[in-house]
């Protein structure tokens, strides 16, 4: 099997890192993920950016929810691509739809430019789009690099023959991403039957707390979300 890229969604700096570690291409540097991931702190992005040389793509994504942005909303949006653009990372990740479930063709083609020489990968909001190929068509008309999705259904698995249509309509276009619910027992099979020469998993894996002391009163487990490291290298042998 030829070279694939392997893209992993993380929700902290030492997640990030530890899916380095682990053998990842490529990182979608998100935090909160109860909301599905969300832009990171300034904070979050200096500190990453000073820890590795890898290749990070920080999402721009001012809430959880729909893809349907304010005027504000998109200015936020505006303002931390310029940040993250500054602050030197290679690509960014958005998403944007109207009302009726198109692709915001006009708004994501002005983030492209205000981004470049970034690289600008659409997010699964493509999923919640009304006709999957005619979004095809209006993302590469904006001028993403690529497009992540899961094929319109929770996971990617299930949804091999539009993955694989996308990558043929597509045809070098554009980079066509599948992702979500991707792991070692299928990564092979999903490249085999789709062709896509890069794909995305977040390889989520709960933490427990490594504090000594716990309040028992408080009724909680201070889990966080982190990454199966051993889960990501398994993956990278399937290739």
């Amino acid at each position: 099997m030829s070279k694939v890229i392997v893209e992993i969604a993380v929700f902290s700096v030492e997640a990030a890192l530890s899916a380095i570690a682990a053998g990842a291409d490529r990182i979608e540097f998100c935090e909160n993920p109860n909301e599905g991931g969300t832009t990171p702190s300034y904070g979050s992005l200096v500190t990453l950016k000073k820890l590795t040389t890898k290749t990070v793509f920080p999402i721009i994504r001012p809430r959880g929810g729909d893809f349907l942005y304010t005027d504000a909303e998109y200015e936020s949006i505006k303002a931390d691509i310029l940040m993250v653009k500054e602050l030197g990372y290679p690509g960014v990740v958005i998403g944007l739809l109207n009302a009726d479930g198109s692709i915001d063709i006009k708004r994501t083609a002005a983030l492209v430019e205000l981004a470049a020489p970034m690289d600008v990968t659409f997010h699964r909001a493509f999923d919640r789009c009304r006709d999957p190929f005619q979004g095809l068509e209006d993302i590469i008309t904006a001028g993403c690099k690529r497009i992540l999705t899961s094929g319109q259904v929770p996971n990617a698995h299930d949804a091999l023959p539009l993955l694989s249509q996308l990558v043929e309509k597509a045809n070098g276009r554009i980079i066509i991403m599948p992702g979500s619910g991707i792991r070692s027992n299928n990564i092979k099979e999903i490249i085999n039957v789709t062709k896509a020469t890069e794909v995305h998993s977040s390889a989520r894996k709960m933490h427990p707390s490594k504090m000594n002391y716990v309040q028992v009163s408080m009724n909680e487990e201070m889990k966080f979300t982190g990454v199966d490291a051993a889960e990501i290298s398994a993956m990278i042998l399937e290739l």
